[in-house]
């Protein structure tokens, strides 16, 4: 692969491959905030934050870091109050228990108003207005959790890049392939590669946190208690699975431990990195091994994602243990042939599973996809695959990714309008 491309496609994986602390809806909620009132250059009076219903969805029912509370009123307090847009996703990291006192103090003065934004056809999209003394600042985040499009301050527009929403997702990308995939993450010079690594050391401190403490539903300590190793056993399987899911219940409870993202996740960022770390450490794979599997799984999740969308009706955990089968697939020995059979076992096994919101249960589901990972790498070593007569899968594997991201962006639609009025109507 020429170097030009190469690097690349190296400076994709780091733009999609980055740190955040909490769910990213919220954060991206509190950091649209945070550059709202630094606009408007003094602590705002009154915001007003309209979202469209993929990001409302996200937000309802997870865990704000380092505040023990639930939902979007805190994240935009605080956003408003100590966030700093320069921190990107991690915008809130210098919360502290004063802040949290007074942004409860701000909720309870009722200066937050939140609202869908109705008629838009962008599904991250975040759009703050901050006011205070007759002046007015306005921030609108599209397309992506960090990617600002417009800023106006006093009537005065200083950035305008709205675009429709079609095009915001395809900004910047590379064009991919699975073989592509392959190409680049088995060959490319090791020192490109590196970087990769810490995705293993922030995302396994984060799951050996998670069981140090109760966070959540508790799913990967439960794992890991001896009742559960008596039915599941104590295994590399059972490893992966408490690992990927404790990193998920700390993150979604709102504890301040920092996750490494990918395509505005962390949760897909997790499962994309833990059953690779923790195969490749039980199997004594060496560190060009587990770098190559780790990209590989990244790069699978970067490019499904592609085509699927930031967010969608389709739980992220789907692409990003499909990521992670691949990887595992290269650890095991497999070639390229078997890394297309796996992604098409996950693809006839996991298609349909629903997004009903960033909260603690997540870690149930990614601990689901991360099973059908395992499973459907073994099934490809073992020279089994679902075949094109079967279902939704295609020969062409490329294929197959578009019959999920297609049914995933655009068949569960109204699925995604029916959860978010089921969500809604509790409250």
């Amino acid at each position: 692969m020429p170097e030009s491309e190469r690097r690349r496609i190296v400076d994709l994986i780091r733009r999609e491959v980055v740190p955040a602390i909490g769910c990213t809806e919220p954060i991206a909620v509190a950091l649209c905030t945070a550059r709202a009132a630094e606009l408007l250059g003094v602590l705002p009076e009154t915001i007003s934050v309209r979202l469209s219903a993929n990001i409302l969805k996200n937000a309802m029912g997870v865990g704000i870091p380092g505040t023990g509370m639930i939902g979007l009123p805190i994240a935009v307090a605080l956003g408003a109050l100590i966030g700093r847009s320069e921190y990107q996703l991690e915008v809130l990291r210098d919360v502290t228990p004063e802040a949290v006192e007074r942004g409860r103090c701000y909720i309870a003065e009722k200066r937050i108003a939140i609202a869908l934004k109705e008629a838009i056809a962008e599904k991250l999209y975040i759009e703050v207005e901050a006011c205070a003394a007759g002046r007015r600042a306005v921030a609108v985040i599209a397309g992506g959790h960090t990617r600002f499009v417009f800023l106006e301050r006093d009537g005065r527009v200083e950035l305008d890049e709205r675009t429709p929403a079609a095009d915001a997702d395809a900004e910047g990308d590379v064009p991919l392939t699975l073989q592509r995939v392959w190409d680049f993450a088995t060959t490319a010079p090791l020192d490109e590669l590196r970087f990769i690594l810490e995705t293993r050391r922030l995302n396994k401190a984060a799951a050996e946190r998670s069981f140090a403490g109760e966070f959540g539903h508790c799913v990967g300590r439960t794992l890991r208690r001896e009742r559960e190793l008596k039915v599941i056993g104590d295994s590399i399987f059972s490893r992966i699975l408490s690992y990927t899911s404790a990193a998920c219940d700390a993150r979604m409870a709102g504890a301040m431990i920092p996750v490494m993202s990918n395509s505005g996740s962390g949760n897909q960022g997790i499962a994309a990195t833990l059953p690779v770390v923790v195969y490749a450490e039980e199997t004594g794979a060496d560190e060009e091994r587990t770098v190559r599997a780790l990209v590989l799984s990244h790069l699978t999740v970067i490019y499904i994602k592609q085509s699927l969308g930031r967010l969608s009706a389709l739980c992220g955990c789907v692409v990003a243990a499909t990521g992670s089968s691949c990887g595992i697939v290269y650890l095991m020995g497999g070639q390229y042939a078997q890394m297309a059979a796996a992604v098409k076992n996950m693809i006839a096994n996991l298609t349909g599973m629903i997004c009903d919101g960033a909260k603690p249960s997540c870690a149930m589901k990614l601990t689901s996809g991360v099973s059908t990972a395992v499973l459907s790498a073994l099934m490809a070593m073992d020279g089994h695959c679902v075949t094109s007569v079967e279902g939704i899968i295609d020969e062409d594997v490329d294929k197959c990714i578009r019959n999920l991201t297609t049914i995933g962006r655009d068949g569960m639609n109204e699925t995604d309008r029916l959860v978010l009025d089921i969500m809604t109507g509790k409250c």
